[in-house]
């Protein structure tokens, strides 16, 4: 969730970036404006942003707040009551974050991954950082990268590139549905000794303040980033015009709650109601007093084996209640959340028999156009990140190159055999050259791809011919 910029008048974002920067800190009022409204607005609406993202968190990890209870419930109703939480949001998250890997970066005009920017890529571990990025996305709905200026271990210039979790970060933006920059990002970092570090990025700075428990804040100092824009990407699973970023969590709290209260139901009748009861009218017992004989049919057993005197004595049983309606209204919820959601039922209910792979494909198919639509809206962005990398590395040709893409590995579940037969009918029937479909081989990486293309022609005669030694045997003919 972001919001726009209407709250800051335009004279503070003048003087929040005087000119000219240079070495020369920003004018005194500038950086009480700016603590100010950090403070008073920014830091407000991130507590309450941040305790709408907690709950989301919950429910992804199955640990959402319990069903209401009636007053005075026992400890077995409380137990039954944790054992009916099941993560199926979190499932829904892992699911479409699956289909999401990021494998390339090429410029329609290249065969091959962009040296300088795919460069960065890998030297910031983003193969890995990606992960956390489109989990962070899909469940709460965004989240946000910092691009920074840094060095290599060699000493030539090498973006810094990180995730940031929403629970971590915030952004004001002037038109939160358009703008490609925030105008400003708050950033808390890791408290330390009850004092936490509060960096805001904007157009020029890095500003540094603190925060103390009791509410007490500092600016500390500030440092030139050099991007020329607030260097944070943001990350969206879903934008709407007027800046709304829905996830795959929240919309679907009302589905996955009620799959809890059919699972207590289903628990409650389980634990209580699920076997035959015994019966007895007209049975005598021995005892010493009535008191005596009440407490002996307490004591009564499953296992008990009873026999009466009294010919007038009846035996009867009271039925257990039946399972099967709470299992299927357990399997219905389940269904329906799994077509809000766009993925296979197969995936929620376990229902999966003697599909053949036209069938599989069909019940994926939602799944299918549903990443596909992720991986627009997240390439975007991460090409937007590796731009801005490229800019603060120095390479302009690459910061300024708006064609480039990020690829995507393909997850589609299909066999090999099934993979290589239709690739290689494109080729055939089609004139596809075979390099530009070996991507789609399932299991194939792009390390794969550019190591085949690397020595395709190591067989070709003419390379044969290349390799070897023209003096060869010479002095065997003389």
């Amino acid at each position: 969730m972001t919001v726009a910029l209407s709250a800051v008048p335009w004279a503070f974002a003048a003087a929040a970036q005087p000119e000219p920067i240079g070495e020369h800190p920003p004018a005194e009022l500038a950086q009480k404006k700016l603590l100010d409204y950090v403070k008073t607005v920014m830091w407000p609406a991130f507590e309450t942003e941040r305790e709408r993202l907690r709950v989301i968190d919950l429910w992804i990890k199955g640990e959402q707040a319990d069903s209401k209870v009636p007053r005075g419930a026992t400890t077995e109703l409380r137990n039954l009551l944790a054992l009916s939480k099941t993560p199926w949001l979190g499932l829904v998250v892992t699911t479409i974050a699956q289909t999401l890997y990021v494998d390339g970066y090429k410029s329609p005009a290249s065969r091959t991954n962009i040296p300088g920017p795919w460069a960065t890529w890998n030297a910031n571990g983003m193969d890995v950082r990606q992960l956390a990025i489109h989990r962070g996305t899909i469940g709460y709905g965004y989240a946000y990268e910092t691009v920074l200026p840094g060095k290599a271990p060699t000493g030539e210039k090498r973006a810094v590139m990180r995730g940031v979790s929403p629970k971590r970060m915030y952004a004001v933006y002037e038109d939160p549905g358009a703008d490609e920059w925030p105008e400003l990002a708050m950033k808390i970092e890791p408290q330390r000794g009850g004092i936490i570090l509060i960096k805001v990025l904007d157009g020029q700075l890095v500003h540094r303040m603190t925060r103390t428990s009791q509410d007490k804040w500092e600016y500390l100092d500030f440092q030139v980033h050099g991007a020329d824009v607030c260097p944070v990407v943001r990350f969206t699973n879903q934008l709407d015009l007027e800046g709304n970023t829905p996830g795959e969590v929240e919309p679907f709290i009302p589905i996955a709650s009620r799959i809890d209260k059919t699972e207590y139901d289903r628990l409650s009748v389980q634990h209580y109601n699920s076997w035959k009861v015994r019966t007895i009218a007209g049975m005598t017992d021995f005892a010493d007093s009535e008191e005596e004989a009440n407490r002996k049919k307490l004591k009564l057993r499953q296992e008990d084996f009873l026999v009466a005197e009294d010919p007038n004595t009846k035996f009867g049983t009271l039925d257990e209640t039946q399972l099967g309606g709470f299992i299927e209204a357990a399997d219905a919820d389940r269904e329906s959340l799994a077509a809000v959601t766009q993925l296979p039922s197969h995936l929620l209910t376990g229902k999966l028999v003697n599909l053949s792979a036209e069938a599989l494909a069909a019940s994926r198919a939602s799944l299918t156009q549903k990443g596909y639509e992720r991986k627009v809206s997240l390439g975007a962005a991460h090409s937007q990140a590796l731009r801005l990398a490229a800019k603060l590395d120095g390479d302009i040709e690459a910061a300024q190159d708006v064609f480039a893409r990020v690829t995507w590995q393909d997850a589609e579940v299909r066999s090999l055999a099934q993979a290589v037969d239709a690739l290689g009918k494109a080729a055939t029937l089609l004139g596809i050259p075979k390099q530009f479909l070996w991507g789609r081989i399932p299991g194939v990486t792009a390390l794969d791809v550019q190591e085949w293309t690397e020595h395709a022609l190591d067989d070709d005669p003419l390379s044969r011919y290349l390799r070897e030694d023209p003096n060869e045997g010479v002095g065997q003919q003389l």
